[in-house]
């Protein structure tokens, strides 16, 4: 089979695995624990905080570990709301600013949150898939508590300023999270740079297990714990830290750390150049023209429906959107955000590499796509 769907998920690298083994069988104390065994945990764990820190050029206790990207996203979310309580009312509203094409952790967070009074405002892109800043500086009126934005999209691959709407955001008095599930590993991310106060990481992104992810929060900055407990993560998350993953989370990000991107960079752009050759105005590429994930090729065909596509291809792993929700409604509202044409929308397809993808298998897949379109697999 060959996978162009990386950005759905990643696998667990021998490394990786390698590393983890330990404290799945010899070293299976509890952190918490004051005898050798917990305090060989505490230190695993205590490592792994460093090598994510590394990664993104943050301070070692400014990360806590979760248990995924959506976990990270709702505490950075609720979190905040939960501070801003007292807020309310007395200074006036005191909400989150969003985007439209957020992913679904962002989204329905937010709509959560809405129904416990904390409500939100969202951003329109241009239409290369950007946050539109002038937009964003008029929503800025409604003095949020919060901005967040995606940083590199799931779908289109798109990267978003988010140090220009890091600016706008502190110089209204909000903080800024920035979700950079998709990011590590595959572009530069540092937390200065970018000037972020919260940061979402999602390890099974980038080549760790399913089940771990990492939240971080600059020095400072406030947040309501989500999840109460024996007071782990700093107070910030309860419950017996996940040393396995925790382990894994931080190999993998010290190992994306090393990671160049020139590799898919070639390999994306022999997709496209192969994909625009053979089928012409039949079809399009919708992404940013230079701020864009390195992997990342999204593009729509005309009078296809990709679905039906992909289910005449059984040996090529792709995706229609994003696979962390109903594909096919999200990426349609992320085109409508973008101002697609309706007759594009069914034939949406997300094409993902990864770092071990081989020009042979891009060769082979663009002949495979190519014969299926020109086959007409029309919509049904």
């Amino acid at each position: 089979m060959i996978i162009l769907d990386h950005n759905a998920t990643t696998p667990v690298l021998p490394e990786i695995l390698d590393a983890m083994m330990p404290y799945l069988k010899e070293e299976w104390g509890n952190p918490s624990s004051q005898h050798a065994l917990g305090r060989n945990a505490r230190a695993a764990v205590e490592r792994a905080r460093e090598q994510v820190a590394s990664l993104i050029g943050a301070k070692h206790e400014e990360i806590i570990f979760t248990s995924g990207g959506t976990e990270a996203t709702n505490l950075a979310l609720a979190g905040t709301a939960g501070t801003s309580w007292p807020l309310v009312g007395r200074i006036g509203w005191r909400g989150t600013v969003s985007s439209v094409i957020e992913h679904p952790a962002t989204l329905e967070t937010l709509k959560r949150l809405r129904s416990t009074g904390h409500g939100f405002r969202l951003c329109r892109v241009t239409p290369e898939g950007q946050i539109d800043l002038t937009h964003m500086e008029r929503l800025m009126f409604w003095r949020p508590r919060l901005v967040s934005v995606i940083h590199a999209h799931n779908e289109t691959g798109t990267v978003q300023p988010v140090q220009e709407v890091g600016r706008i955001a502190h110089r209204a008095g909000a903080l800024l999270h920035a979700d950079a599930s998709q990011s590590p590993g595959k572009i530069r991310v540092n937390v200065d740079e970018m000037g972020v106060d919260l940061l979402t990481i999602a390890g099974h992104k980038l080549y760790a297990p399913k089940g771990i992810g990492a939240l971080y929060i600059r020095t400072g900055t406030k947040l309501f714990r989500q999840i109460s407990g024996g007071g782990q993560e700093r107070g910030y998350r309860g419950g017996t830290e996940n040393v396995p993953y925790i382990v894994g989370l931080g190999a993998a990000a010290e190992r994306a750390s090393k990671l160049p991107g020139q590799n898919l960079v070639r390999l994306r752009d022999r997709l496209w150049e192969q994909l625009s050759s053979a089928l012409g105005q039949d079809i399009q590429r919708f992404t940013h023209a230079t701020s864009n994930l390195p992997n990342t090729l999204f593009v729509a065909l005309r009078g296809i429906n990709t679905t039906n596509l992909l289910q005449s291809l059984p040996a090529l792993a792709a995706s229609t959107g994003s696979a962390c929700h109903d594909g096919k409604s999200h990426a349609s509202a992320v085109l409508n955000a973008l101002k697609v044409p309706m007759e594009w929308h069914a034939g949406t397809l997300r094409l993902s590499l990864g770092h071990s993808t081989t020009e042979s298998e891009i060769d082979t897949a663009s002949a495979w796509i190519i014969g299926a379109v020109k086959n007409k697999i029309r919509i049904q």
